[in-house]
């Protein structure tokens, strides 16, 4: 027998880390997510797009914010033959303040992309993380094993893994939006 709606609420921490898939499959993930969650909650946050160059080594292209749409560029090109690949701090640190206003504006629910090496070292989308975190809103990201430690320093808090798996994850929103969303909902 599944879990009831009530004890999906009791037992669906507000925070939500997707695990389990390369990067690029967990981001495609979560744009479909948040396109499709868009005309039932107000999302914040920003999700990763490729670049779209030919052979390049660096995945790292875009951060997209839900709210506007507006994108912000998180790479360097090194050109086609470079063996490295090299983010650029400056992008994502604007990225996360916008999201930072889209969070004081108010929403429901928060994703932000990854927590990762720009993150860890308190850069990146780290201020984004924390605005959410401040506010106690409901908040998806996804975390690579190699900084699942500082993730948890940063968080402080409990939260739940979840597969990268879209009915999954669906699921956890549904029942953090059961658990105390309801009133907000559009109509």
């Amino acid at each position: 027998m599944g879990a009831t709606s009530e004890e999906l609420q009791r037992n669906a921490p507000g925070i939500a880390v997707v695990q389990g898939a390369p990067n690029a499959h967990i981001q495609a993930i979560f744009r479909t997510l948040a396109d499709s969650w868009k005309n039932e909650v107000r999302l914040a946050g920003a999700v990763a797009e490729d670049h779209g160059l030919p052979d390049r080594v660096c995945q790292a292209g875009y951060l997209r914010i839900l709210a506007t749409g507006a994108r912000y560029s998180i790479f360097h090109d090194l050109g086609p033959s470079a063996a490295a690949c090299h983010l650029d701090g400056t992008g994502a640190a604007a990225a996360a303040i916008a999201v930072q206003h889209d969070i004081e504006k108010g929403c429901d629910l928060v994703l932000l992309n990854k927590f990762g090496k720009l993150e860890a070292d308190g850069n990146g989308l780290a201020v984004a993380f924390r605005a959410a975190l401040a506010a106690g809103l409901p908040l998806l990201t996804s975390v690579s094993p190699a900084h699942e430690g500082a993730w948890r320093l940063f968080a402080e808090r409990e939260f739940t893994i979840l597969p990268a798996d879209p009915a999954e994850i669906d699921q956890w929103r549904r029942a953090i939006w059961q658990g105390g969303q309801r009133e907000t909902q559009r109509t």
